[in-house]
């Protein structure tokens, strides 16, 4: 019997277990949710036998998608390694990927995505650079960093972006706050409370760039480190703060504080990996963006990749 099966079969069906729904194994392998069902289609009606009943939530495999399944989980990894293997043979990759991050809850997805590159490629130097950076494009310059985390594109800047992820950002605020019963908040609500932040200058934070800002409110601020410490402040009333929804979720799960909606369309943040253009065509470069962006998406609660 001819076989029509293909990596990208194989490529389908692992994505398809591990976004758990066609329109985000979709979203991860960049292609419509229709070429997906047609590409599956075809490879059921090719064989006789469905490989995953469809009106499962989250999506359960047939017998035979099982099957694949197990072909997939030991073919593919084999092909990844080989191909890596290829680029160390041809370019004899070594090198260094010292990363600079400028914001403080970019910890939380970066070092389970460093696992993943670290295991790929055990011979690339891999490293944060430490403390929290205000101009992180400036190492890239100076040669201190070779990428740095960024959440807005400078068209001015002499680097390449390379998109990661979008994300929304929530409002924080205590179960007993005056605006806890708020659907959504606006910027003449943090007027007269005090917002809790990070130490970073203004210009760093989504919510004061992209809402207080243009309304023309100004807001006490107080700062600290620990993102544990803000929640505290938060829950005993001492102001509002404002994190990606992620940053949050093992407080919100608690019930510890309550989470609010940014205008009634929320706040969007980004994030991009910035590089120099020679540091783009290192081939782990690639690896490391495309690794990233896959494990953020699949982990990470209210992430849209870019």
């Amino acid at each position: 019997m001819q076989s029509i099966l293909e990596l990208r079969h194989l490529k389908t069906l692992l994505a398809l277990r591990e976004a758990g729904n066609l329109l985000r194994a979709a979203t991860l392998l960049n292609v419509t949710q229709s070429a997906l069902s047609h590409q599956l289609k075809q490879l059921e009606d090719h064989h006789g036998t469905s490989l995953f009943e469809r009106k499962s939530v989250p999506v359960r495999f047939t017998p035979a998608g099982e099957r694949l399944l197990k072909l997939a989980d030991a073919v593919l990894p084999q092909v990844e390694a080989a191909a890596r293997d290829l680029v160390r043979l041809a370019q004899g990759v070594a090198g260094q990927l010292r990363i600079a991050v400028e914001c403080h809850t970019c910890f939380d997805w970066l070092m389970p995505a460093m696992d993943v590159f670290r295991s790929r490629w055990p011979e690339v130097e891999l490293d944060i650079v430490s403390g929290f950076q205000a101009d992180p494009v400036g190492l890239l310059y100076g040669h201190r960093a070779d990428v740095a985390i960024v959440s807005e594109i400078d068209p001015d800047e002499k680097v390449d972006y390379h998109p990661l992820f979008r994300f929304e950002i929530v409002a924080l605020v205590a179960k007993d706050h005056p605006l806890a019963a708020r659907d959504h908040l606006v910027a003449e609500d943090f007027a007269s409370d005090t917002l809790i932040t990070y130490p970073v200058p203004d210009d760093m934070l989504d919510v004061v760039r992209q809402v207080l800002k243009p309304a023309g409110v100004d807001t006490t601020r107080r700062t600290t480190e620990l993102t544990v410490a803000m929640l505290q402040l938060v829950a005993s009333r001492r102001g509002i703060a404002t994190l990606p929804i992620w940053a949050a979720q093992n407080y919100l799960n608690r019930d510890y504080v309550l989470a609010k909606r940014i205008t009634p369309t929320g706040l969007t943040g980004r994030l991009y990996a910035a590089c120099l253009p020679e540091m783009s065509a290192k081939p782990y470069l690639a690896d490391f963006v495309g690794g990233t962006r896959e494990s953020c998406y699949l982990n990470l609660r209210s992430v849209e990749l870019l």
